[in-house]
């Protein structure tokens, strides 16, 4: 019986077999290996290689310690944070203390109060730029450690399934693997979304958006341009965190590698993304396409006058794409096999990461007892779409707002306000976990009556999503002006009974948020004594958990 180098062979049978080896596989694959799961790791390509989705968000480092708590693997935790990836992992990643945003229109000089910044708490400092290829084979490798078999350069061609019997994938070598049960880890390019005709045509997002990307070096700091020096006043430099440039119609996003003393990384991750309704494409190669945009923003410009690309440019089509269905009989899509909206709040990894952690225990337990039943699986399908949802909701308003900084001021509260408060829910879990070591923490976070909410325990949240679509909707039917629209946003936040009033999110003024220890001393006191009587505890044990992370040697 022939064997490749992981002793994958032809009849071999398998409990899950994972269609490719990115971060979504091989995380996928060490979390079943690890539990006595029989797993096939099967990918087209190889390791190392090139791939974007570099940005970490709190929710991430969170959800990265839950899985490698709940499932018994270490060698995942170290990608929860900065020091840990660069102790671990790779030091070719860079550091990420903030998410900064500056506003641009074309021609007209960078107004230096049109900044937004939100800075990572220093209890936490825990963000990276995750430099995909050494990230990718780091997990591929924990994987291989467990017991996944592998096999790479080996491309899925046909798949058929048996719901008494599980699957049967064939190779463009005429190879023949079976399992159980199929998990497409695959991307856009999803052999199962193609077998089985998956794709919504037209997709259900509204955002609607292309992009440019490369890997460039020479990208110089923005704190040190002639933008930057008319008097910016974020709280944390530009280069040390992941930098967002706004305009009507797009954003372009710069990921530093090289940010920090012990980098080994000269590169920069650099994107360029549009609405192609505002800025169509062009037959101009997209390095050119690149230029001319410069041209057009001198205050970006300045950033690049340096930089060259050490790989070709990618230039894509609509990035927007969805699943009318992605659980099936003995199958299910991960996030980026089942749909993407943009990399605009770096959603993309939190996405699958959630995915892995409700997936894992399920075909855990599915492989012990032989129940591959459909119906263990449908949350996936809930917890997936609502994901897909309301990430296009927060990217959709925020391309519309883009047209208007009083807009775009207040739209960014609303993500802001998302990506704390589902920090707050993930840490709170994880102090529970902790403490108890009981999995029903995480099990009761799936009985929710808002899937795909970064904060499903608050209705008004959940309605402060629903209000900036709306009016986002309006603003971009000309039936409500931006202003007005910016003014409707902020009441809303102003009259939120979630938010401790000593974080001024309904003060349009107050462009940039950090959380300083006097705030959140403040927070604590309201948390304990005002707060909703559900929301109050939770912040109170997860702003526990987190000093009692930090205080650990």
């Amino acid at each position: 019986m022939p064997l490749d180098s992981s002793g994958a062979g032809r009849d071999d049978r398998y409990d899950v077999a994972i269609l490719g080896s990115g971060i979504a596989g091989g995380m996928l694959g060490a979390v079943l290996a690890r539990n006595g799961v029989k797993v096939l790791l099967l990918d087209a390509g190889t390791h190392p290689r090139f791939a974007i989705g570099e940005s970490t968000i709190p929710f991430t480092s969170g959800m990265t310690r839950i899985i490698a708590d709940r499932y018994g693997v270490p060698e995942i935790k170290p990608l929860s944070s900065f020091r840990g990836v660069q102790k671990h992992v790779s030091r070719n990643c860079g550091r990420k203390q903030n998410f900064g945003f500056v506003y641009h229109r074309e021609g007209s000089p960078q107004d230096p109060k049109q900044v937004n910044q939100l800075v990572v708490p220093s209890m936490l400092r825990t963000e990276s730029h995750l430099f995909r290829q050494d990230v990718d084979m780091y997990l591929f490798q924990v994987a291989v450690k467990y017991g996944a078999h592998t096999r790479l350069n080996t491309r899925i061609v046909d798949v058929e399934i048996d719901p008494d019997e599980g699957a049967v994938l064939r190779s463009d070598r005429g190879e023949e693997f079976r399992a159980s049960y199929v998990v497409d880890a695959g991307g856009f390019r999803s052999p199962l979304a193609d077998k089985f005709e998956l794709r919504e045509v037209p997709t259900r997002a509204r955002t609607h958006s292309r992009s440019v990307f490369t890997h460039l070096i020479g990208v110089r700091p923005y704190d040190r341009s002639p933008a930057a020096a008319r008097g910016h006043d974020q709280p944390n430099p530009w280069h040390h965190g992941t930098l967002h440039h706004v305009f009507d119609g797009g954003w372009m996003w710069v990921i530093p590698f090289d940010n920090h003393p012990d980098s080994l990384n000269p590169l920069v991750s650099v994107g360029l993304t549009l609405d192609p309704r505002v800025h169509p494409k062009t037959d101009l190669p997209p390095a050119e396409e690149f230029r001319q945009f410069l041209n057009r923003f001198p205050d970006i410009a300045w950033q690049f006058e340096d930089a060259k690309p050490v790989r070709p440019w990618v230039s894509t089509g609509r990035l927007q794409y969805s699943a009318k269905q992605i659980v099936g009989e003995r199958f299910c899509l991960t996030s980026h096999a089942a749909g993407f909206i943009d990399p605009l709040y770096s959603r993309g990894m939190t996405n699958t990461l959630e995915l892995i952690n409700i997936m894992a225990w399920r075909l855990i337990a599915a492989a012990r007892d032989g129940n591959w039943a459909i119906e263990r699986f449908e949350y996936l399908e809930t917890l997936q779409q609502g994901l897909f949802d309301f990430h296009d909701d927060i990217v959709y308003s925020s391309f519309v707002a883009f047209r208007d900084y009083d807009l775009w001021n207040a739209v960014n509260r609303t993500w802001q306000l998302g990506t704390m408060l589902g920090n707050v829910v993930i840490e709170d879990a994880y102090f529970r976990y902790s403490r108890s070591g009981d999995d029903k923490v995480f099990l009761a976070l799936e009985d929710s009556r808002h899937p795909g909410s970064p904060f499903p325990v608050s209705e008004k949240f959940s309605e402060l999503g629903a209000t900036t679509r709306q009016t986002c909707q309006a603003v971009e039917a000309g039936t409500l002006s931006a202003k007005d629209g910016a003014a409707r946003i902020f009441a809303k936040i102003a009259s939120a009974d979630y938010l401790p009033p000593s974080f001024g999110f309904g003060n349009p003024e107050n462009r940039c948020f950090s959380a300083s220890p006097s705030k959140m001393a403040r927070n604590a006191v309201w948390s304990r004594s005002k707060a909703p009587k559900e929301i109050g505890g939770m912040m109170t044990r997860a702003t526990a958990g987190l000093v009692r992370m930090r205080l650990r040697p």
